[in-house]
């Protein structure tokens, strides 16, 4: 496909890839923004080449964000690396799903964990605003390896949007972390599951390289100041975000459900 694009469609593209960046930083679900964006942009693509171009753009926005993060907040490396191990194949999973099943069937489910998700962060406006250690025990650690590391990685390979919503919920939920370890380590487990599927889409040729490495140069500039907004207001910012991408995500699937 020829990079032949018209100067306000390029200036688009850059300008959600940045926002989604930011907002992937803070919280999670900056494919809310990025997908929708490159899926109208090219009408006519097939929808597995603007996934993993998707992919390729969020995997530098990510890792952005996850250096960021980890120069300040402490990661807890043990329960990291094995969730990071399940998740490459999860997600790698997911993507191969991704090429066979309609993701238009799974919506009315997401929509409804979505729900799910808004009414826990209502109801407990504490919530993830201060570390709860006492839930951290191993079996607890062990439930989020499989979690995030196989549920929400093989979800992030299939569909994406939302990912790194769940991640910090589960986080945040299972194990007590506040809303700002909870994104820390989340960004670190979203590399790899944007890795996976990266990969499988790419053996596909799957991927258009260049406009997912322009745009990823957007996200890595807006993951960059999400990192680091995150870090300076803390987790009751986080949490207000987390609300209002929760309400956005649900608006826009709830439209795309009900006008198909």
């Amino acid at each position: 496909m020829p990079f032949d694009l018209d100067p306000g469609l390029f200036a688009l593209l850059i300008a959600a890839a940045i926002f989604a960046g930011w907002v992937d930083a803070v919280v999670g679900g900056g494919g809310l923004i990025q997908l929708p964006v490159l899926l109208v942009a090219f009408p006519t693509a097939p929808t597995a080449l603007m996934l993993g171009t998707n992919k390729m753009a969020s995997v530098f926005g990510t890792a952005t964000s996850a250096i960021a993060y980890s120069r300040k907040i402490k990661l807890e490396h043990r329960l990291l690396w094995p969730t990071v191990g399940l998740a490459l194949l999860g997600s790698g999973a997911g993507a191969l799903a991704a090429l066979a099943v309609s993701s238009e069937a799974l919506k009315p489910i997401i929509i409804a964990i979505l729900l799910a998700v808004l009414v826990l962060v209502v109801a407990k406006p504490q919530l993830g605003l201060e570390p709860k250690p006492e839930l951290h025990t191993r079996w607890r650690a062990a439930a989020v390896m499989v979690v995030c590391g196989l549920v929400i990685a093989f979800y992030d390979g299939m569909i994406g949007p939302g990912t790194g919503i769940f991640l910090a919920v589960a986080f945040t939920t299972i194990l007590g972390m506040d809303f700002l370890a909870a994104a820390a380590h989340t960004k670190v487990v979203n590399v790899t599951t944007n890795l996976g599927a990266l990969v499988v889409f790419a053996a596909q040729d799957n991927v258009w390289w260049l406009l997912g490495a322009v745009m990823g140069l957007g996200a890595m500039l807006g993951a960059w100041f999400g990192a680091h907004t995150a870090m300076s207001k803390g987790s009751k910012f986080v949490r207000i975000v987390l609300v209002v991408v929760v309400l956005g995500l649900l608006a826009r699937l709830s439209w795309d459900v009900w006008t198909r």
